[in-house]
């Protein structure tokens, strides 16, 4: 039986949480598939439609 609102994550224990947090802001990519998606979308709508 699990408590509701208390989970365990191994890989915020590890530190990967933490590293990959730095390493998107210091290059302005987002590491999950949802922020690079959503990134790479707004690239190319604005190369198809220029700036606004």
């Amino acid at each position: 039986m699990k408590i509701p609102g208390l989970s365990f994550s191994w890989k915020r224990a590890v530190g990967i949480t933490a590293a990959k947090q730095k390493i998107s802001r210091k290059t302005g990519i987002p590491m999950s598939k949802a922020g690079l998606e959503r990134k790479i979308g707004a690239a190319i709508i604005k190369g198809v439609f220029g700036k606004k």
